[in-house]
């Protein structure tokens, strides 16, 4: 079965891409996107966050809002500031971060792959979260974030890129935060089949981020289906917007918590109780207590960070074969937050909340020294190999495991759902 093909992109014209270019819907609450657009008529976020230009007092679920974002996607195609490729292709586009550089392939992937478990989930989603890009997607006709995904690394795919990464992009410019994206065109049609058979010629891809987008496109496609009365399947509402990238170039950062209340404990009380199951140490910084392998957790309390290590029993009683029962976010729930804490589900619990490793440990220190949370807990990143193994067993992974970064920018290719 066919997981990609390549499509008529909806992109910014050169001179005007670094402005139109944003961050994702979902980084951003509705304040940090509104500061953002207010002057920049032609950021992105007045499509994919169409909020900022409406009163406040507006729910960002209401129907108004969704009007709003095809009102504004219009006026961006009106005005010319997006244009539609003639012919269908294949983009690549390249992020820079630091030291880390991470290539992928731009394209469409199959709906009926999806549905097929050929593009593979490891994540719940949550259903106002579907209802939004559902209902975001089918008021603009157009899919307008990219669904991240990763595959088994391949140097004949490497090799392809590679090619289309000699000749000139056709953006190229450095973001706000210092992260640096460059984005080609594939003219050579004889490539872009070449690519496209090569991704096809494996056995599956896998969802990284994006599992609300990529569900709704889903949902998306049953709905136009039963629009349509000559649907024929070959339709671009079959197909969803994906960024395809390397397994061994995905970099995923720490997913840290921070914890609303002790459970009726005293400090001294949980420290106690944790050193059933870990090897408590006192460190004097963040950088201390940050861990540094696997079954280790810094913990932020009263002012003071501790390193934590599953001891040599609690390490012993861990299916190592286990992929879902192995993971530090597994662990730190069955030993941490279940039994001591009483918080059974992170996903709708409100006595934990997450965050992302970008914003580094201070802002762990930063969020508990405020008075609103009494502790936090840092972990070691999730590797992308656990992510795959547990899609490959049909498995879920704990909420909130992986933070992927760099972020995809939104607005450089939109795919129209004709």
């Amino acid at each position: 079965m066919q997981l990609i093909k390549s499509f008529r992109g909806l992109r910014p014209i050169r001179e005007l891409a670094e402005k139109v270019a944003s961050h994702p819907y979902d980084v951003l609450n509705r304040e940090e996107a509104f500061a953002l657009a207010k002057d920049n008529p032609h950021s992105f976020l007045h499509i994919n966050k169409p909020e900022v230009d409406i009163d406040p007092a507006v729910s960002v679920y209401d129907p108004r809002v969704y009007a709003k974002g095809r009102e504004n996607l219009d006026r961006f195609v009106a005005e010319g500031t997006l244009r539609r490729d003639e012919k269908d292709t294949l983009y690549v586009y390249r992020q820079v971060m630091g030291e880390h550089t991470q290539t992928g392939l731009v394209a469409i992937a199959s709906v009926d792959a999806y549905e097929a478990d050929l593009i593979k989930k490891h994540e719940f989603t949550r259903p106002d979260k579907e209802d939004d890009r559902v209902n975001h997607m089918d008021a603009l006709d157009a899919q307008v974030g990219p669904v991240f995904v990763t595959y088994a690394a391949q140097a004949k795919v490497n090799a392809l890129i590679e090619q289309v990464t000699r000749a000139a992009p056709e953006y190229d410019f450095a973001a706000e935060d210092g992260t640096h994206h460059t984005f080609w065109t594939i003219a050579d049609e004889a490539l872009t089949e070449d690519l496209e058979a090569a991704i096809n010629g494996l056995d599956c891809i896998y969802v990284a981020d994006g599992h609300h987008r990529s569900a709704a496109a889903s949902r998306v496609r049953a709905l136009y289906e039963d629009r349509n009365p000559d649907h024929k399947g070959d339709e671009s509402y079959n197909y969803f917007l994906v960024v395809l990238f390397p397994h061994d170039q995905m970099q995923i950062l720490d997913y840290n918590r921070i914890i609303k209340d002790l459970n009726g404990q005293s400090s001294s009380e949980f420290l106690g109780a944790l050193s059933a199951k870990f090897e408590v140490e006192t460190v004097s910084d963040a950088a201390s207590a940050n861990p540094t392998g696997a079954q280790q957790f810094g913990l932020y309390l009263e002012k003071q960070w501790y390193r934590l290590h599953l001891n040599a029993a609690a390490a012993a009683a861990i299916d190592a074969t286990d992929p879902v029962n192995s993971l530090d976010v597994s662990i730190m729930q069955n030993t941490i937050l279940g039994p001591l804490l009483d918080i059974q589900d992170q996903r709708t619990d409100k006595r934990v909340d997450f965050v992302g490793g970008i914003r580094g440990l201070a802002e762990l220190e930063k969020r508990v020294d405020s008075g609103e949370w009494q502790a936090a807990i840092a972990l070691y990143p999730t590797s992308i190999e656990s992510l795959m193994a547990i899609a490959d067993a049909g498995e879920v992974m704990p909420p909130k495991s992986t933070w992927f970064e760099p972020k995809l920018k939104s607005g450089l290719v939109v795919h129209v759902l004709d």
